[in-house]
């Protein structure tokens, strides 16, 4: 898997939406992708911080589509 492919599955991996072997390809990327795996964790730490400020699992629809081009900036 390629740092492109990987970005393009993140939000599903955080969401536990993948399939066991995507799962597992893109863990296995991110063990070895320091850029990639940055940007998961950033991803990770941003919704930790929605969920204990607004007391809900999901950003608003508007926030997930800026997060999302700000990622593909990236």
């Amino acid at each position: 898997m390629n740092c492109q492919e990987a970005l393009e599955k993140l939000w599903q991996y955080l969401d536990r939406e993948l399939d066991g072997e995507s799962s597992v390809q893109l863990q296995r990327h991110l063990q070895h992708c320091r850029e990639c795996f940055s940007k998961a964790e950033f991803e990770c730490r941003l919704r930790a911080l929605l969920r204990r400020s607004c007391g809900c699992d999901q950003a608003p629809p508007e926030l997930r589509e800026r997060l999302s081009r700000l990622l593909r900036m990236f």
